[in-house]
C-alpha cells in the first residue's frame, strides 16, 4: 500500500481599517504565511503490471519522464522491490548473495489520484506510452490503491534491501494460505515447510482430489 485529504484554506476579515501602507505590509504577510502553510499532497501507492524482466528499465524510463514533463507534484516515488536471496548455485564453503526481485512483474507507483480513483489523463498518457507498460491493478480502468498495511510492509522491504539484510518469509507450517500468483493460482492449501535460505514455502494444495505438495516463492501465496 490514505485517503485523498481535502486542503482547505482560509483568511481571516480584517477587524480594523488600514491604511494603504498597512495594506501593503498585509498582503506580504499574508502571502508568507500561505506559502509556510500549504500541505503535501496526499499521494496513494498503486501497482503496475510490466513486461516480464523489464521491471527496472520501465521504472528507470518512467523517472526520466516524470522530470521531463514536469509531474513531480503528481507521481512520486516509482519502485521496484528488491531482496538479498542466496544464489542458488555457489562455490562449496562460499555464501553468495544475489539481488532478486520481489514481485516480477510489477512495478509499485506512488500518485495523485482523482476524486473519482481514477489517474489525471497527462500522468496516464505518460505512463501508458512507456514501452513494457501493462495495466494498473484494478476494476473499472482504475487502479486499486495498496493498503496501508501492504505499503508499510512493501516499504519496510525496500529499506532492508538497501540494508543488505535478507527478508524474513512469514509464514510458518501449518497456516492456510492462497495462492495469488502463477500455475497454482486461487488454489488453497497448508504450509508444509517453510525453506528461508531459498525464499520458498512449500505448499500442500489438493490437484485432482489429490493433496499434493509444491514449492513456491513466498511472494505468490498470502495468509487466508
Amino acid at each position: 500500500m490514505e485517503d485523498s485529504k481535502n486542503i482547505e484554506s482560509g483568511v481571516p476579515e480584517a477587524t480594523q481599517p488600514q491604511t494603504a501602507g498597512q495594506d501593503d505590509v498585509a498582503a506580504e504577510d499574508i502571502t508568507a504565511d500561505e506559502s509556510a502553510v500549504v500541505a503535501p499532497v496526499n499521494m496513494r501507492w498503486c501497482v503496475l503490471r510490466v513486461a516480464s524482466n523489464k521491471e527496472e528499465q520501465v521504472r528507470d524510463a518512467l523517472e526520466r519522464k516524470v522530470k521531463i514533463e514536469g509531474l513531480e507534484p503528481v507521481i512520486g516515488r516509482i519502485l521496484v522491490p528488491m531482496e538479498k536471496r542466496p544464489a542458488p548455485r555457489g562455490k562449496a564453503g562460499k555464501k553468495k548473495v544475489v539481488n532478486r526481485k520481489m514481485y516480477p512483474g510489477y512495478v509499485f507507483i506512488e500518485m495523485v489520484l482523482e476524486e473519482d480513483g481514477s489517474i489525471e489523463e497527462h500522468s496516464w498518457f505518460t505512463i501508458k506510452e512507456t514501452t513494457g507498460v501493462g495495466d494498473f491493478i484494478g476494476s473499472g480502468g482504475k487502479p486499486s490503491p495498496m493498503s496501508p498495511a501492504d505499503v508499510d510492509k512493501m516499504l519496510m522491504q525496500v529499506e532492508k534491501a538497501k540494508e543488505g539484510t535478507s527478508v524474513t518469509v512469514e509464514f510458518e507450517k501449518g497456516d492456510m494460505v492462497k495462492v495469488k500468483e502463477g500455475a497454482f493460482e486461487n488454489f488453497e492449501g497448508i504450509v508444509d515447510e517453510v525453506l528461508p535460505e531459498k525464499g520458498l514455502v512449500r505448499v500442500v494444495v489438493t490437484i485432482f482430489g489429490r493433496a499434493t505438495p509444491v514449492e513456491l516463492e513466498y511472494w505468490q501465496v498470502e495468509k487466508t
